[in-house]
């Protein structure tokens, strides 16, 4: 069977769909055919698809969903109208059942298949399902047993949960379906991973939803494989694609010392995602030896209480000794905060600009209210069900003010960035990031934080 693949992310500056690459290569070592539609060079999405399906006889059409929103409390701007349409294009040029995917998708897979109306879903990872389902769909045989499943039953989507499969037995990650040198010229970077699942309680996250609580990790020797290839393809900047790269320290300094036993770290340059806990000088070393250019540390908060209710694992002093620890081995550090919550106080927040202030960051992302995607534990203790709609909260004892007090504690201090495209110097949301597709275009490449940093224009 031919199986179509479609990419619908279409934001600017692009970001490659490694998902998409990583799925082809397991339908390809499955002994499926594969044909790939990247939507994010398409003027025209809707004629595109059209164009693709009249030339490609697919028995099976995968479409992936990244992101459901921006994720921005000032915006509000949802993704899921456009792809919708895309799937109802799809729907009209051929009659291939459609699968959706992706970790947007698998946040509320059975909302958005109600409001699409393709044929199944799979929540969780692809690599592991998708070839089974093709192969049972070419043979006419069931597939409701398939874990991961979600699939209609008398008018109701059923959902099978997810079997989350052991990373080593993945094929070889070639990175070869993708124009990546294009995303590398347009984007700035590119994608690796090198574990999946998150095992922390962060009430907020939609990570253990997506791709489950277990922490599976990826063979050293196979991230690295993965980084020649791209090295090979001439991408010398990248960033992982992990929820937090130090998860595991043990792990983490595995892939790092592969990396530098090879000779990459000479390479290229990367940054990483990672959790305040564990991050010990030893690790920043090993990172920094790596090729490691610069970290995002998954900060939230500078308030000890606001981070126990927010389920973290770190206290504020963490965060200060994590930043000192990678700047002293001379890589770019940024932290991210997460204001609002239920519990937020004024004086926490002060408290907040105050340890950004004493950690010396190079930058911090100010996100001001919080995204409650369903089947998170924040959800469930506000009791909302949420639809597919962006769904936001700030507290309401500080809704009133907290603008203009954060306005008076941080001034033009441009080491903070908000997601305030009236701001465009400090505008946080890379969504249709002029700015950002300007510096890239004009040569600067890394991680889009580090690019607004040193960006002059």
């Amino acid at each position: 069977m031919r199986i179509g693949l479609i990419n619908t992310n279409r934001l600017r500056p692009p970001v490659a769909p490694i998902a998409l690459d990583y799925l082809a290569e397991a339908l390809d070592a499955a002994g499926q055919a594969v044909s790939l539609l990247d939507l994010c060079w398409e003027e025209d999405p809707e004629a595109a698809i059209g164009r693709f399906l009249a030339e490609e006889e697919c028995g099976l059409v995968g479409m992936t969903l990244r992101n459901t929103d921006d994720c921005a409390y000032p915006n509000r701007g949802s993704h899921l109208p456009g792809f919708a349409r895309m799937v109802a294009a799809v729907r009209r040029a051929s009659d291939a059942p459609i699968v959706l995917g992706g970790v947007g998708f698998s946040v509320m897979p059975g909302k958005i298949l109600e409001l699409t109306g393709a044929d199944y879903g799979i929540w969780g990872e692809g690599e592991f399902v998708l070839p089974e389902l093709a192969r049972r769909l070419e043979r006419q045989l069931p597939v409701e047993g398939l874990p991961g499943l979600v699939w209609p039953e008398n008018g109701v989507w059923k959902r099978n949960p997810p079997r989350f499969g052991r990373l080593d037995r993945l094929p070889r990650m070639r990175r070869r379906w993708l124009d990546n040198g294009r995303y590398f010229r347009e984007g700035g970077q590119a994608g690796f991973e090198t574990q999946r699942g998150c095992s922390g309680r962060c009430i907020y996250c939609a990570d253990p939803v997506a791709k489950g609580r277990r922490v599976r990790r990826r063979p050293p020797e196979a991230v690295a494989d993965e980084i020649e290839h791209l090295l090979g393809q001439g991408i010398d900047v990248l960033h992982t694609c992990d929820g937090e790269f130090n998860l595991s320290e043990t792990h983490a300094l595995d892939v790092c010392r592969e990396i530098a036993r090879r000779g990459l770290g000479e390479r290229l340059r990367w940054y990483a995602y990672c959790s305040p806990v564990p991050f010990s000088r030893g690790l920043a070393r090993a990172m920094r030896a790596a090729g490691c250019a610069g970290i995002d540390f998954g900060a939230d908060h500078g308030d000890g209480s606001m981070l126990k209710r927010l389920g973290r694992g770190h206290v504020p002093a963490d965060v200060v000794d994590a930043v000192g620890n990678a700047r002293e081995e001379g890589m770019a550090v940024m932290v991210d905060l997460l204001l609002g919550a239920p519990g937020e106080t004024l004086r926490g927040i002060e408290r907040t600009v105050e340890m950004v202030r004493r950690a010396g960051a190079d930058l911090a992302g100010v996100s001001l209210g919080v995204r409650v995607f369903p089947g998170t534990p924040l959800a469930a203790q506000l009791g909302w069900n949420a639809g597919v709609e962006p769904a936001f909260f700030l507290e309401p004892e500080i809704a009133g003010s907290v603008f203009e007090r954060l306005d008076a504690l941080i001034g033009a201090d441009p080491k903070f960035l908000f997601f305030d495209p009236s701001r465009p110097k400090r505008n946080y949301n890379y969504d249709s990031n002029e700015r950002l597709v300007e510096a890239i275009g004009k040569g600067c490449r890394g991680a889009f934080w580090d690019i607004l940093r040193t960006y002059a224009g």
